[in-house]
């Protein structure tokens, strides 16, 4: 990228008319914000050829200035993709260093762009673009992350390992139905970003600085040329919204949290103690000092990086709260938690769709586990209710038969059927069917549950939504 210049303020501030002296070197750094928002000038180019379309369309501008700014920003965006355009410090923004080009380029057609609009409605129509195009990536991204759980999950439908609740082994489940439970909240977060795609896509160019503008510009129709829905209502509101911004940081806040919490399982899950998985040695690194490390850093890093978007959430929040109506220049802070979320969270989503490519699951670590917990006590409640017995009460024997269990250090499974009746007479041969892990799996045969058939019904809709959805 071509180094940023400085040059004399006085002379080339686009506002500098109304003052006598040259701002300080202190407040150009302090106030510029070119140095991070260069990644908008697609979309500021984008918003201003169509707002430039509108004005010539409206008789505002004439044909011929409207080629020359055709010509001139198609110049500078092909400038700015091959890293040859001069960013300037002294021109604040991106929006500035983009205007003050064209005129160069193209003399005073480039003065007359800015004709109905200010750099409070054009700043807040290029973050929607930008976000917009974002969002679409995005959906992109979750949707192979979901792809690649869902053909883990269709592999080990049959593959039992124990449930937890309170990290305590509960009920034997399948391995596939576990994956299935992240593809569900993903496509709660896909849900959650299109809804705020949905509300971001109305325009606020137009708005002009806050009260809108004198000159007779066609507002539905930059929206046409833009793909926007409509147009912001409102000029106070339409420059000074950010609650896009904010719904986008929470959505992605969520992503991030349930990718934190299948962080914690795999980190759980690789350590001995447990042996469940074995993530691809690309996603792995090792000790400077333990040569027999196997770290799991990517979904570690996922771990702590959550903290770091929902700490951006919460930025956002604060920036906004005291503001009163309209534009501030508070709201400059938005862009730099904005663009770190937006990037934290797409490289977490690629990383994790090819780890979960690359992972190894050992079934008999996983069956061996189910079996230390007593998974199947609820089976055999369930059983004895079936059988005509109340519920509290089957509760109440079968936490008898498990204590007996514990204390002859056995699954309830290797129990005698005498040693059985000795809790309750209803109890025959056939319990035997249901204190296997295999039985109790499968006789979760509804929907929703974890029995393998309804594992890959699961799959199967879940490929259909897929193909449909966003």
């Amino acid at each position: 990228m071509v180094p940023m210049s400085v040059t004399d303020p006085v002379v080339h501030k686009t506002w500098s008319g109304r003052f006598n002296a040259p701002v300080a070197e202190s407040v150009k750094s302090f106030t510029a914000s070119v140095t991070f928002d260069q990644r908008l000038a697609p979309f500021d180019i984008q918003g201003s050829l169509a707002h430039a379309q509108m004005l010539t369309e409206a008789g505002i501008l004439s044909e011929a200035d409207f080629t020359a700014i055709q010509q001139g920003l198609t110049t500078i965006l092909e400038d700015i993709r091959s890293d040859r355009f001069c960013w300037n410090l002294d021109d604040e923004d991106v929006h500035l260093n983009i205007e003050k080009r064209l005129t160069q380029l193209v003399g005073d057609a480039g003065k007359r762009l800015h004709t109905g609009r200010s750099r409070n409605d054009q700043v807040a129509t290029d973050i929607r673009l930008y976000l917009r195009a974002a969002i679409d990536g995005l959906l992109g991204q979750l949707k192979m992350l979901q792809s690649a759980l869902i053909s883990l999950a269709e592999m080990h439908a049959d593959t039992l390992m124990p449930g937890f609740t309170h990290l305590q082994v509960a009920q034997p489940v399948s391995f596939g139905h576990h994956m299935m439970a992240y593809v569900e909240m993903l496509a709660r977060d896909r849900g959650r970003l299109s809804d705020c795609r949905r509300r971001l896509n109305q325009l606020p160019l137009g708005a002009a600085a806050l009260a809108g503008t004198s000159f007779p510009i066609r507002r539905e129709r930059v929206a046409e040329l833009l793909g926007f829905d409509g147009i912001c209502g409102n000029s106070l509101d339409a420059v000074s919204d950010r609650d896009f911004a904010i719904e986008f940081c929470a959505a992605a806040s969520l992503i991030m949290i349930h990718l934190s919490r299948f962080s914690e399982e795999l980190i759980l899950w690789m350590s001995p103690r447990f042996n469940f998985v074995r993530i691809g040695d690309a996603f792995c690194t090792g000790s400077s000092i333990m040569p027999q490390k196997r770290n799991p850093d990517v979904p570690e890093l996922v771990r702590g990086k959550s903290g770091r978007v929902v700490g951006h959430l919460m930025g956002l929040l604060l920036l906004m709260k005291g503001q009163p109506l309209a534009y501030n220049k508070d709201n400059q802070e938005d862009k730099e938690p904005l663009f770190d979320t937006l990037d934290t969270l797409s490289q977490t989503l690629t990383v994790y769709a090819e780890m979960m490519g690359d992972i190894q699951v050992n079934a008999p670590a996983m069956r061996q586990a189910a079996l230390e917990g007593f998974a199947t006590a609820t089976d055999l409640a369930d059983y004895l209710v079936k059988k005509g017995m109340p519920f509290r009460d089957a509760h109440e024997i079968v936490a008898r038969a498990v204590r007996h269990a514990e204390l002859q250090q056995c699954d309830l499974a290797d129990l005698s059927l005498e040693t059985l009746q000795s809790f309750s007479t209803m109890i025959t041969a056939d319990v035997y069917e249901i204190l296997t892990l295999e039985g109790s799996l499968a006789s979760r045969d509804i929907p929703g549950g974890t029995a393998p058939s309804q594992v890959r019904a699961a799959v199967a809709r879940a490929r259909l939504e897929l193909e449909r959805g966003p």
